[in-house]
C-alpha cells in the first residue's frame, strides 16, 4: 500500500529506502552508517554506534624522565664500610680502606 511522505521543510524532495529496515524515508534524513559507509540508513534507530575497534591502534606515548641520573651502583661492599674508633661507620665512595681525608674529596656519607 503506498504511503505519502511529506518532504516539506527538507532541502530536497526525494525519497529513499533504508538499507536496514527497508522503509521509505525522506532523503534528507538518510545518512551513511558509521561502520559500513556504503549503507544508507535512516535516523530512526537503524544506524549502528561507531565501533571503536575499527580505529587504528593508539600510538605509544613518548615518556621521558626530566632529570635522568646515571646508573651507578650504590651497593655497599665490605671495602666501602670503614669503622671509626667510636663505633660509627663512614661509607667511602673511593672503594678503599682509608678514611677519606680533607683533601677536597667530599664524597662521603655518614649514617
Amino acid at each position: 500500500m503506498p504511503r505519502f511522505l511529506d518532504t516539506t521543510g527538507y532541502s530536497d524532495i526525494a525519497i529513499a529506502v533504508c538499507d536496514r529496515c527497508k522503509m521509505k524515508r525522506p532523503h534528507a534524513v538518510m545518512r551513511s552508517d558509521p561502520n559500513f559507509p556504503g549503507l544508507r540508513v535512516c535516523d530512526q534507530g537503524c544506524a549502528d554506534d561507531f565501533d571503536p575497534y575499527r580505529l587504528p591502534a593508539r600510538k605509544t606515548e613518548r615518556i621521558t624522565i626530566r632529570f635522568p641520573r646515571p646508573d651507578v651502583s650504590v651497593a655497599a661492599t665490605g671495602s666501602t664500610l670503614i669503622t671509626t674508633g667510636y663505633g660509627g661507620y663512614v661509607i667511602s665512595t673511593q672503594q678503599n680502606n682509608d678514611t677519606p681525608s680533607n683533601n677536597g674529596n667530599l664524597d662521603e656519607l655518614a649514617p
